[in-house]
């Protein structure tokens, strides 16, 4: 048998991925194995053992493209609106909430991280991994918070940990409670009003500023 190409090799590997995806969230991911996800994908378990070490490696990987496709996505917004980091931010968020409506990947990826994974045993790991991406989402957070301080968007004294802390809770929560139960509301219709009511939260609410007095001179 000729040996596959990179092409082909890459192919099978965003497949394995594919089927994995849907298999978590119909299954849960504890109750998934690796034969059951090699079968429905109509490939062995030594193809599924070449791409990915194990399930903890495959669910990681299928996170790991959710997330690229966020930093993509701000590389894209940034060059859109040069020197205008609040509109960056709003349109990221918005997107956010209609893509988990509209993009079937990014909402099986949502509903398996809120409904369907049991971070216990070999997936404790993965928790772990999730841990340091939430540090780092306050930190991306707070740095877009800052440059709209600097372009004087947002008030001077906000206090950008709080906010950040609150903005993805609040985008967290929304997309949980319509992933629940997605009749209770329409998200896709309301995405953008849910996102001004935050922003605007974050330019008027008193108890998301700071003293006056202990900002630099």
């Amino acid at each position: 048998m000729a040996r596959k190409t990179k092409q082909q090799a890459l192919e099978t590997r965003q497949h394995i991925l594919d089927v994995a995806l849907r298999l978590f969230s119909q299954q849960g991911v504890s109750s998934t194995s690796l034969a059951q996800i090699a079968q429905a994908a109509g490939v062995t378990r030594g193809a599924i053992y070449w791409h990915f070490k194990n399930k903890s490696d495959l669910f990681s990987e299928i996170w790991e493209l959710s997330e690229s496709s966020i930093a993509d996505l701000e590389t894209e917004y940034r060059a859109k609106f040069p020197d205008d980091p609040l509109s960056v931010l709003r349109e990221i968020l918005v997107h956010v909430l209609e893509a988990t409506v509209i993009e079937e990947r990014r909402r099986l990826m949502m509903e398996i991280i809120f409904h369907k994974c049991e971070f216990v045993g070999e997936m404790a790991v993965v928790q772990q991994a999730q841990r340091s991406l939430c540090l780092e989402s306050y930190d991306r957070i707070e740095y877009t918070l800052n440059q709209c301080i600097q372009a004087n968007m947002l008030p001077a004294n906000l206090l950008t940990r709080r906010t950040a802390i609150l903005m993805r809770s609040y985008i967290s929560g929304l997309m949980e409670n319509w992933l629940f139960a997605p009749e209770s509301f329409d998200l896709r219709q309301e995405a953008r009003n849910y996102v001004a009511i935050l922003l605007e939260m974050c330019q008027f609410c008193p108890t998301l500023r700071g003293d006056p007095d202990s900002l630099p001179a």
